[in-house]
Parts: structure tokens; C-alpha cells; sequence
């Protein structure tokens, strides 16, 4: 797995609105995961990907300075009020688990990580 610090150049750059932050980041990496650290499902979705020969980019919001604010973004972004897990597949929005899921299961996962450039296989 590759896990994605901020530097403090990142910071500054990125702005101070957690949406737009998210977006930027989300867009950076074929496949992102914002994650919670002790999180279960944050913990089956990255196994999930890394298992599918997958290098998900991971922020882990409980060790962001500004994690309350992104995850908080997220679940205005969802709808909902699990915030994570989140997965952008060439920055796009799947969705949490339960969409993550259901892509794998009914075969659309494979063919958005092709053509995000994730799997070459």
C-alpha cells in the first residue's frame, strides 16, 4: 500500500476548503482510499484493492491535522454518516464499501481500474 503524507508546500497549495482538498487529492492517484486507521472496513477495502495487485494512494483522516474537516466533506459528499471508507477510481466517486462491493461483484470493478490505468492485466 502507498500511504500519502502532506507536506507542508501540499498544504498551502491545496487551499483551506476540505472540498476542494479532497477533490485535488482525489484526483492525484489512479485509486484513493480516505481511510480511518482502525477502521475494519477502511482495513477489507485497502486488502481488497492491494489483493487485486492494486496501489491504492491512502489518507488516513485520524492522522490528518485537518482529517474532522475532509471527513466531514465526505459524508456531505455521500450523503450519509459513514464518512469512510471513500474510494475515487481516476478521480471519479465510487462510493463507500457497499458501492465498492457491488462493482466487484457484478464485474464493473476490473474494467474502471483498466481504464483508470490501476491494473494492466
Amino acid at each position: 500500500m502507498h500511504y500519502q503524507g502532506e507536506s507542508c508546500t501540499a498544504s498551502r497549495s491545496i487551499g483551506s476548503d476540505p472540498m476542494e482538498r479532497l477533490t485535488k487529492l482525489a484526483s492525484e492517484s489512479a485509486v484513493v482510499i480516505f481511510s480511518v486507521s482502525s477502521c475494519c472496513m477502511c482495513h477489507a477495502v485497502k486488502r481488497l484493492f492491494c489483493g487485486m495487485g492494486v496501489n491504492p494512494a491512502v489518507y488516513e483522516l485520524d492522522q490528518d491535522p485537518r482529517g474532522k474537516e475532509m471527513e466531514r466533506a465526505l459524508m456531505r459528499l455521500l450523503g450519509n454518516s459513514q464518512a469512510v471508507p471513500v474510494v475515487f477510481i481516476g478521480g471519479k466517486l465510487i462510493g463507500s464499501m457497499d458501492r465498492v462491493m457491488a462493482s466487484h461483484i457484478n464485474g464493473t470493478l476490473v474494467p474502471l481500474l483498466k481504464e483508470a490505468g490501476a491494473l494492466w492485466l
